[in-house]
């Protein structure tokens, strides 16, 4: 762990340098998600009570009247909740948290003195001779104050798109130009400010309103602010400039929340405690839910929110997951509500919370009847399904389930499709009665490609009593389930089936609920299990799985792969670490065991993303290392059309 804590500590402080000092090269998502870690890891840690790091070494530094720390941070109303009972404001201040580089301006006797930036937080550049011709700095004050006040230089929309438009972003444009020693570029850079402090005990500041009030009244550009009773209406506020995000002159990042008293020695700490940083997620969206569909798979149906287009993370969106019914109950989702919905990763879009509803909502009203047979659908909540085995859908189901577990190459979707409709195949044991000649008369099927798909199909063979079971797609019932049923003795199919409720529960793992399920399923399909068997093609390996399938060298481990593989389509790979106990993931993330890939120096994003968060990348040859031998019978060609 030590190792891990090292690392981590080193990437936040290398990354700090590139956002207070030069160009961003990982998103503020990244940045938060290494810091989060190494918080849990090591919350004493002397980097993370380190602010930045000011490598300009070749400019005047000069110290700060105000402690330029950090705020700590909330980036879900959850964690904005247990900060505000835990501080207990009476009331909220709530700013803008602009996405621009921190200044303090420092006077003396009411005259503008220096600029200085951010640099370690106690330290920082002086880049008075810029400020000087940035907008919203006042040369002199109305007043005779000595002290400093804080602000943020950004970059408006409209000068990035006039001017900069070869910079990433605006931040980056404004961080560059305002460390120019020419002062190049510095007119088109404007300062808002939010914060300051009096070196002059009879002008302290008694509350953050009045000094908002004589911050404007000096002259100050101010950041917007806003001042709310709740901390639910904080988090409602937030949902709203979400909404308004995108039409902003300027770029935010989030809120600052702090209350409103003025406390002198809170703000001399790294790391105020009075105060947090409410941030935005960068893949985050007000929107409005239209319609709903169900999805429809095998017998299952699943909610997915049709919603006003809104863009997030680079694409735009029109749909997101609701999940399951019991998340739309939950929420008080409705027909016309407002919505926060989030883009994590490659994960499809997914709603998150209800915002308000609408004066023109409905309610979201599930199927009633299955859109296949017309069964009445069950509603349990975290399911909706049709409960009927012979439903169509099912038994399709069924047949895509028995070609996946078995990992039999050429029989796909489309052709199965085909095979079903035209009434070739309408169950399993339908499948073994094929001839070459009834696949070689579908498109795309010549005789040769027709031969080789059933002969891998007959080469799945014999087939362990757990897979076998799951193959019948029995809900809830996966292949490692039933092998625990099978280690405890239940190593028959008759065994299982003759078995009660109580029996089978006792098995390690297996609930009476599951048990009652793998009865009900067992019994409702044994006359197909049955007429499969009677076919004489497919026998059972009874008495236990083979040891490979219960040692699953990939049990607990997690795979992403990226770019081209030689030997396998990104599929079968994916497939080969589930059947092996692992998990697939499309995108990388703290916690992954290996990234694979055919290009270990690849700079592509998730290479450097598995670097650095020190995530091991293997090649191909690699991964297949770490699998059974047999495994590579499942490595044939595609077979190719005559």
């Amino acid at each position: 762990m030590q190792n891990r804590i090292d690392q981590l500590a080193e990437r936040i402080a290398y990354h700090q340098g590139k956002y207070y000092n030069d160009q961003p090269e990982i998103t503020d998502s990244e940045f938060d998600a290494l810091w989060d870690e190494l918080t849990k890891l090591a919350p004493d840690h002397p980097i993370l009570s380190r602010v930045g790091e000011d490598s300009s070494d070749d400019r005047i530094k000069r110290e700060h009247l105000i402690p330029m720390g950090s705020q700590d941070k909330a980036s879900s109303p959850e964690q904005f909740l247990r900060w505000a009972r835990k501080v207990g404001h009476s009331c909220y201040i709530v700013q803008y948290k602009l996405d621009g580089a921190s200044i303090e301006l420092q006077y003396q006797q009411g005259r503008f003195a220096h600029g200085v930036t951010r640099g370690d937080g106690r330290v920082g550049d002086d880049i008075t001779r810029n400020v000087r011709v940035m907008g919203g700095v006042p040369r002199e004050l109305p007043e005779d104050f000595s002290g400093a006040v804080r602000g943020e230089i950004i970059m408006e929309h409209r000068v990035h798109r006039e001017y900069y438009q070869d910079k990433a972003n605006c931040r980056n444009a404004a961080n560059g130009i305002m460390r120019r020693k020419d002062g190049v570029g510095s007119e088109h850079l404007r300062i808002l400010c939010y914060d300051a402090i009096s070196l002059d005990e009879e002008r302290a500041f008694s509350d953050e309103i009045e000094k908002t009030n004589w911050l404007q009244r000096m002259g100050f550009d101010l950041v917007p602010q806003t001042v709310l009773e709740t901390p639910e209406e904080v988090i409602h506020y937030r949902d709203l400039v979400i909404e308004k995000r995108p039409s902003l002159d300027y770029d935010i990042d989030g809120l600052v929340i702090k209350g409103p008293r003025v406390d002198r020695e809170d703000m001399q700490r790294v790391r105020p405690q009075k105060q947090i940083a409410f941030k935005f997620s960068a893949e985050e969206a007000l929107t409005v839910l239209r319609d709903v569909e169900w999805s429809e798979s095998g017998h299952l149906y699943t909610p997915v929110a049709l919603v006003d287009p809104v863009l997030l993370a680079g694409t735009t969106v029109r749909r997101a997951s609701l999940v399951h019914p019991e998340l739309i109950a939950s929420m008080g989702l409705k027909i016309g509500s407002e919505v926060i919905i989030t883009k994590r990763g490659d994960i499809i879009p997914k709603i998150e919370r209800l915002v308000r509803h609408t004066d023109e909502t409905r309610e979201i009203i599930p199927p009633a009847q299955c859109q296949a047979c017309g069964t009445a659908t069950v509603n349990e909540g975290k399911r909706l399904y049709c409960p009927n085995p012979r439903c169509p859908r099912r038994a399709f189901r069924r047949l895509q389930k028995w070609i996946d577990v078995l990992e039999v190459r050429d029989f796909g979707d489309v052709l199965l499709g085909k095979l079903f409709e035209t009434g070739l195949v309408r169950e399993i044991a339908h499948l073994y009665g094929l001839s070459p000649e009834d696949l070689a008369a579908f498109p795309g099927m010549g005789e040769v490609s027709a031969a080789k798909a059933l002969e891998n199909l007959g080469r799945a063979n014999p087939v362990p009593l757990a897979r076998f079971v799951a193959g019948f797609d029995i809900a809830g019932i996966a292949e490692l389930k039933m092998q625990k049923v099978i280690d405890a003795g239940f190593d028959t199919l008759e065994k299982i089936r003759s078995a009660t409720v109580e029996d089978l529960s006792r098995a390690e793992g297996i609930a009476e609920t599951t048990a009652q399920a793998i009865l009900e399923g067992l019994e409702a399909l044994r006359d197909e299990m049955d007429r499969l068997l009677a076919t004489g093609a497919v026998t059972l390996e009874e008495g236990g799985a083979p040891d490979a399938v219960r040692e699953l060298p990939l049990q607990g481990m997690t795979f992403c792969f990226t770019g081209t593989l030689n030997r396998l389509k990104r599929s079968d790979a994916e497939k080969l670490v589930r059947r092996w106990g692992g998990e697939a993931r499309s995108s990388v993330s703290a916690g992954l065991s290996r990234l694979v890939t055919n290009s270990p120096d690849s700079t592509s994003a998730k290479a450097r993303r598995a670097r650095e968060l020190g995530v091991p990348v293997i090649t191909e040859d690699e991964f297949l290392a770490l699998l059974p031998p047999n495994s590579q019978s499942l490595l044939a060609p595609e077979p190719r059309e005559d």
